[in-house]
């Protein structure tokens, strides 16, 4: 299930230093008054500034969702470069602004200015003179919120992560995520464009893959919907005794092929909808019980320990 809404970030949003590909997970707390219904600001004016002195000039730096989008009023990270290396072959941070429309007051001469949001970023090439100028920065992004469900009951926070990837899932090339482990309620800002999200539940087998399209200026809320359960295990000596300690477990599929493995005397595993095989290794003796997962139906599996 996927909304869009206007997405509207506001003075709280922050950017994590790093290089010209900044690379910035927005995590929205829950207690925080969401930036999402705030109406649309138009791209401000420039103010000259009152602080310029001869020989140097200004420039008011704008960034907005596009050609025809409007202001971006937060979660933006500003840099000023020299348009030229120095000696060592880098290029010389000169400064730096997390306003919403920065004033950069600078000698006159060359700059390379670039913002970031979140994955998202601009640059240009500037020349500053004696006169003020503007500049507008185009950053076609939008935002991406994600959450599990089983049914209609939310998966709880932390057990349950995400990956993005670039583009589509059916598409061939690189498949790396550019963001891992994003949690329940994170803001993820991407430039416009397919995503596929790898959604997983537990540390079993409970994967769910889907294709989303973020479009500029809007948040796109994910609901991504798991057909998988919690299974507690315990080896008994008898029905409803206690559970035996030091115990090892292995889940199987019916091909044999090992889903996952663990330890103790009442272990919790979640698994996607299917038959399973389940080993419990105690004491150098090994048991074993066929298990069937219905979505949603979340329960204990008792071994028989004979």
């Amino acid at each position: 299930m996927i909304h869009s809404r206007l997405l509207r970030p506001a003075a709280w949003c922050r950017s994590l230093p790093a290089v010209l590909a900044l690379a910035v997970l927005m995590a929205l707390p829950a207690s925080a008054q969401s930036p999402f219904t705030m109406p649309p600001a138009p791209v401000p004016a420039p103010q000259p500034p009152a602080n310029v002195r001869q020989g140097e000039g200004a420039v008011v730096a704008v960034a907005r969702y596009g050609r025809d989008g409007a202001a971006i009023n937060g979660g933006l990270h500003w840099r000023v470069y020299a348009n030229k290396p120095d000696p060592s072959g880098a290029f010389r941070l000169l400064k730096e602004d997390f306003g919403a429309q920065p004033t950069f007051v600078l000698p006159a001469g060359g700059y390379v200015i670039h913002v970031g949001f979140g994955l998202a970023s601009a640059s240009k090439a500037v020349q500053v003179g004696k006169d003020t100028i503007r500049e507008v920065f185009e950053i076609p992004a939008g935002g991406l919120r994600m959450e599990g469900r089983v049914g209609n009951a939310k998966i709880p926070t932390g057990q349950i992560s995400f990956d993005i990837y670039k583009g589509s899932q059916f598409e061939q090339g690189d498949r790396r995520p550019i963001v891992s482990s994003v949690l329940t309620g994170d803001v993820v800002l991407v430039p416009e464009g397919t995503y596929y999200i790898l959604s997983k539940y537990g540390d079993g087998n409970a994967v769910v893959r889907s294709d989303i399209r973020v479009a500029s200026g809007k948040l796109t809320d994910v609901t991504i919907t798991h057909r998988a359960a919690a299974i507690m295990f315990k080896l008994v000596s008898k029905r409803g005794g206690e559970a035996l300690a030091n115990t090892d477990w292995a889940v199987l599929s019916p091909a044999g092929d090992t889903i996952t493995e663990t330890k103790g005397a009442f272990p919790r595993v979640i698994l996607a909808e299917g038959e399973y095989k389940i080993i419990a290794r105690n004491d150098d003796k090994v048991y074993q019980q066929d298990l069937r997962v219905i979505p949603g139906v979340d329960g204990e599996i008792e071994v028989l320990a004979r």
